[in-house]
């Protein structure tokens, strides 16, 4: 994270396919800010429950105390009662609605470092939700990549599968899960049925 020598607000975005590190960068990121005695509040999206109702919780099990919440509305009341933050960090930003954008922004405009983790692309290979808007308005942007489980490259997609199957082009975006649904493939071992 570079430093920026005049005292703002700013977006981070950490993106990429499942598998790739993204949950545990941002938990490090806030762990870091922890340390250091920062106000942070963590936040992420109700429907996400796979590995704790509340915590943001990586894949390898890291994990750091956070709130869910219903949309970004939500998300904002809850950044600005308390108390002025200096860090607010949203896991899993492609669940969230299309006010997410702004509300970050607004966050970020009045003097908050926000840090958002996201898939940029859904199981189709298509920018997934308000992660394009994210990644455009964002002062950083870092890109992650998994491991292609079929070839062994630089996976950049997510790939659904359907009892080991893939999944079909038409099946419904959002499908919450884990290991036992998705796995991180390159461009070239991706497949959608029709």
């Amino acid at each position: 994270m570079p430093f920026l020598p005049y005292q703002t607000g700013w977006i981070e975005v950490i993106a990429g396919p499942m598998f790739s590190g993204k949950s545990e960068e941002l938990i490090r990121r806030v762990k870091r800010v922890m340390i250091a005695g920062q106000r942070v509040r963590v936040f992420k999206p109700r429907l996400d429950d796979r590995y704790h109702k509340t915590d943001v919780v990586s894949h390898d099990g890291q994990r750091v105390e956070a709130e869910s919440v219903a949309d970004s509305a939500e998300l904002l009341e809850l950044a600005q009662a308390n108390g002025p933050l200096q860090i607010v960090a949203v896991d899993e930003a492609q669940f969230f609605d299309g006010g997410l954008p702004d509300v970050l922004e607004s966050l970020a405009d009045s003097g908050i470092r926000v840090i958002v983790a996201g898939l940029d692309l859904d199981f189709r290979g298509e920018p997934f939700g308000p992660m394009p808007e994210l990644l455009a308005r964002a002062e950083f942007v870092e890109k992650l990549s998994a491991v292609c489980v079929r070839c062994g490259h630089s996976a950049t997609r997510t790939q659904r599968l359907i009892n080991g199957e893939p999944a079909r082009r038409n099946d419904p975006v959002i499908l919450v899960g884990a290991k036992d649904a998705y796995e991180p493939r390159c461009r070239g071992c991706h497949v959608l049925r029709d």
